[in-house]
């Protein structure tokens, strides 16, 4: 039964993805300004903006001067996220789950409360993995905003925060996603775990684009993806990285909702 269900979980998430050279195509024409991690700490210049960033569950961490890192997750959860949150506190890192809804965030209730509860940052992956930029507004509201009130029944609050399916956005999405208080945030390196269960792979190819002030995009639905996660904070650690969640890595700058926040 598990196993029938991950591979339902993997064939329905695969279809919207597109590759790594695909998507860089698209995001180049999407028409909107991006801040980098170091842009919207620069911009941080008044002291309750200062006061709000500091206050996650690891503390305030200074970026410009550590070596930070964040590991993402889209499109759980489902039944490797225990696992996955085990490793996570094992190894002492807190990340940020960007959940879908349907048949995700409404099937694993208690996933969801636990993420939460362990310190992890949850975000917004929309209700039905579709791709934002070819809705209606209407439309678009309705993706988020399920998501939005599905998480807040669980945890308690609502996302700040909002990853677009296959990083598509455009104006139309920019304006929800401000209406709705979500800042829009895409990554920096990518394994295409959606196409292979090698673990092996899946680590080296993040481990090979991982840089200062990264976002790390994974899977955590897919069969070979968790397995490969202690391999890659274990050596970024070696390496010096800090982990953080995205909004410590903004920090003291705070996620402003509208804006599209890329490394």
């Amino acid at each position: 039964m598990l196993k029938n269900t991950a591979r339902s979980i993997r064939t329905r998430a695969a279809a919207g993805l597109v590759t790594a050279a695909a998507l860089t195509l698209a995001l180049a024409g999407c028409g909107q300004d991006s801040t980098s991690p170091k842009e919207a700490r620069g911009r941080a210049d008044n002291t309750a903006e200062v006061k709000a960033a500091g206050a996650g569950p690891q503390g305030a961490v200074d970026c410009a001067k550590a070596k930070c890192i964040a590991l993402t997750f889209d499109a759980g959860p489902g039944p490797h996220t225990p696992q996955l949150l085990d490793i996570l506190k094992e190894k002492k890192v807190h990340a940020t789950f960007f959940l879908l809804g349907r048949k995700h965030v409404d099937t694993y209730p208690d996933t969801v409360r636990r993420a939460a509860a362990e310190g992890h940052e949850i975000a917004n992956h929309t209700w039905t993995h579709q791709r934002l930029d070819q809705l209606k507004p209407d439309e678009i509201r309705s993706e988020l905003d399920r998501t939005q009130q599905a998480v807040k029944k669980l945890t308690g609050h609502e996302p700040t925060l909002m990853r677009p399916p296959q990083g598509r956005t455009n104006d139309k999405v920019k304006a929800v996603a401000k209406e709705l208080g979500l800042a829009q945030v895409l990554w920096s390196a990518t394994a295409k775990d959606y196409a292979t269960t090698d673990s092996a792979l899946i680590r080296k190819r993040i481990l090979d684009q991982a840089g200062r002030d990264g976002i790390i995009l994974l899977h955590d639905i897919y069969d070979g993806t968790v397995p490969a996660v202690p391999g890659i904070i274990d050596e970024l650690k070696r390496r010096g990285y800090t982990f953080v969640t995205v909004p410590q890595l903004l920090a003291p700058g705070t996620p402003q909702p509208g804006a599209l926040y890329r490394p």
